[in-house]
């Protein structure tokens, strides 16, 4: 009797080489759930389809890494905003540049489209959030409040508020037609990477880095519930279209949440990493997510997934009864009105006279110039926007499913162990409509490279650089050699892992002593050991606690930390150089100006012991600074993440030079 073919939950759909250096920036069309757009350190954005491994479309015309990218619902146009502070607009369907907006002095970290009206709202490291209009290329408002960096975006369904989320841990409300702030929502201990409105109530989710899901009400303006113990950072979260549960996309996993009381429905594992984007279409929910140059793109079959009824791990081990999801329409909060006409323009409180005086026609003239919509695939091209444009009297052909791979993979490993007829032969397209196809992962380029190991190691890969895992595998055994040992096994397997053995042990005594001396409360003097010790792993997760807690950070302990700090920030490994400048960053934002204003006060009359020695202090941490400093200028032109911090801690350093 045959066993029967069970289709799987969760798969991958296909992964790509999206650009020809790394992936900074993608976005999922929320309109048609298809398109993606890819942002890279080349400058350029490139649309894709998320099942196909061809790029449709190249757009040129940033000069510098692209930071963020957004699509409008109806998916005709797509913003991006890059590491310079400018953004720009494409018009897909006539594959043109639309309008370029400056004004922003920093990244580009946060867009979005208003669902309504021509209007783009940006986020950048500036603290700035700038309303744009793109039909009068201007500034219609400039809303300041946050303090550092804002990372997410997100108008409401009726558009007449608009929610930020930034690196000071706190999630902000603004009203766009009386362009001032409504409120502010506290209680978050880390960066807030994501908010998202309720589809059909007053209610707003935030997502931070603290490890919680957040629940607001937007009519008494106070939190629902709170969601703990995520598997990591929060950065990507969606309402299901009914409003019935939000979707968590954590590390290799997707979680369903309800809110009122606060509980986990299902927990789906996928093996997407860290996930950067997620949206919903045909019941299915698609996922994507980069690492370095590569993009993958992940299904869930959304009807295999518990959103409803049993509860399958209450986060905060409540004891009431699960209560049912609130039907859509009946739900017990206010909803929104959706306005009637198609476009309904904010109340303009500011104007950007700037924008207002330049020549539109020839600032269009240049964007053309610069700027180019180069279509690398036709077919596809008229296949997705072409058809926007023209009339036809059939309907218009409504998307399939995702089909999904059987789960039996046994079958499929006796068939791939057949031997083969010939070397070379060439097989025929196969039929997607055919429920037992098995779809390849294809691996496609915009720009075929040579492969060649990363000048700096990233801190999470999937493979280890420079190890090969046969190497450490027991060696084939051929057919006419005898049986193995166990004994002989284990000493295979043993061979090359002394020295690993060895180093760890090291590491281990090392961190005992640190810790010993931590225990005494002395947290200078366990600094001093760590720095002894002339092992950098051993300062790296000492400062990584340290960091944790600013309260910890005193004058004298900046003198010994700051030469380290200028080793690992010249390391090769991600992870050294970003607790570097974790820990530069706090000891600027905490002692420069008092380092500042002690070197400029003019000397004090007769003997004070204490304030020669601070004096000393500062003199030693000025010295420290200002070698760090040229280091920093130096690496502030790279791309990517790096270069962000390291342009930040640049702008930080200022009072130095």
């Amino acid at each position: 009797m045959a066993t029967p073919v069970v289709t799987k939950t969760a798969w991958k759909l296909q992964e790509i080489v999206a650009h020809a250096s790394n992936v900074s920036s993608l976005v999922l069309g929320k309109g048609s759930g298809r398109l993606l757009a890819t942002g890279g350190d080349d400058c350029r954005v490139n649309l894709w389809s998320v099942n196909k491994p061809n790029c449709i479309m190249s757009l040129t015309g940033h000069t510098s890494p692209v930071e963020s990218v957004r699509l409008n619902n109806p998916e005709e146009l797509i913003v991006a905003g890059s590491q310079s502070g400018s953004i720009r607009v494409w018009d897909l369907e006539a594959a043109k540049i639309l309008r370029t907006l400056m004004g922003h002095k920093a990244n580009i970290c946060s867009l979005d489209f208003h669902p309504y009206g021509e209007f783009v709202a940006s986020g950048s490291q500036d603290t700035n959030i700038k309303l744009w209009d793109i039909r009068r290329k201007g500034c219609v408002f400039r809303y300041k409040g946050h303090t550092q960096a804002v990372r997410c975006l997100r108008f409401s369904p009726d558009g007449k508020w608009l929610a930020s989320a930034a690196d000071d841990h706190s999630v902000k409300l603004w009203d766009l037609t009386a362009g001032k702030m409504m409120s502010e929502f506290l209680g978050h201990t880390g960066p807030v990477n994501v908010v998202e409105f309720h589809p059909n109530e007053y209610l707003l989710a935030s997502g931070s880095s603290d490890r919680t899901i957040r629940f607001w009400d937007l009519e008494k303006f106070q939190v629902v519930s709170c969601i703990e113990g995520e598997p990591g950072p929060v950065r990507s979260i969606l309402f299901n279209p009914d409003g019935c549960c939000l979707y968590s996309g954590c590390q290799d996993s997707l979680r369903v949440y309800g809110w009122e009381p606060e509980r986990c429905f299902d927990v789906v594992l996928v093996n997407w990493g860290k996930v950067a984007d997620l949206t919903t279409c045909n019941n299915q929910l698609i996922g994507v997510s980069f690492a370095q140059s590569n993009v993958s793109s992940y299904v869930v079959d959304l009807n295999r997934v518990t959103r409803s009824g049993t509860v399958v791990h209450d986060p905060v081990q409540d004891s009431r009864p699960v209560a049912q999801p609130t039907p859509t329409g009946s739900s017990i909060r206010r909803g929104y009105e959706r306005p009637a006409t198609a476009c309904s323009k904010p109340q303009r409180v500011k104007h950007n006279s700037e924008s207002e005086r330049r020549s539109p026609s020839s600032e269009d003239d240049r964007d053309e110039r610069e700027s180019r919509a180069e279509i690398q695939n036709a077919e596809d091209y008229k296949e997705i926007f072409q058809p926007k444009n023209s009339i036809s009297r059939t309907p218009p052909q409504r998307s399939e499913p995702f089909p999904a791979p059987p789960e039996d993979d046994m079958a499929i490993a006796k068939e791939a162990s057949k031997p083969s007829q010939a070397m070379d032969i060439q097989l025929p397209m196969p039929n997607r409509g055919n429920s037992d196809f098995v779809p390849r992962v294809p691996v496609a380029t915009s720009t075929p490279m040579p492969k060649a190991e990363p000048a700096v190691i990233p801190a999470a890969r999937n493979e280890p650089i420079g190890l090969k895992a046969s190497d450490f595998l027991p060696a084939v055994k051929m057919p006419n050699q005898s049986e193995m040992v166990d004994e002989d096994a284990m000493s295979q397997i043993r061979k090359g892992h002394d020295t690993m053995c060895v180093v760890l042990t090291s590491r281990h005594k090392n961190l005992d002593t640190v810790r010993a001396v931590w225990a005494t409360g002395d947290i200078k003097t366990s600094v001093d050991s760590a720095v002894a010790i002339n092992d950098l792993s051993v300062v790296v997760d000492l400062l990584n606690i340290v960091n944790q807690k600013a309260s910890l950070w005193k004058l004298d302990l900046c003198t010994t930390v700051l030469p380290q700090i200028e080793k690992l920030l010249q390391s090769k490994y991600e992870s050294y150089v970003q607790t570097g400048c974790t820990s530069l960053k706090l000891i600027l934002q905490r002692f420069l100006p008092l380092i500042t204003d002690i070197l400029a006060a003019p000397p004090s009359v007769g003997v004070d012991i204490s304030r020669e020695e601070r004096l000393h202090k500062c003199r030693l941490c000025y010295k420290q600074l200002k070698t760090i400093s040229h280091l920093i200028k130096n690496k502030s032109g790279l791309s990517g993440r790096h270069g962000s911090a390291f342009r930040e801690l640049h702008l930080l350093m200022a009072p130095l030079d």
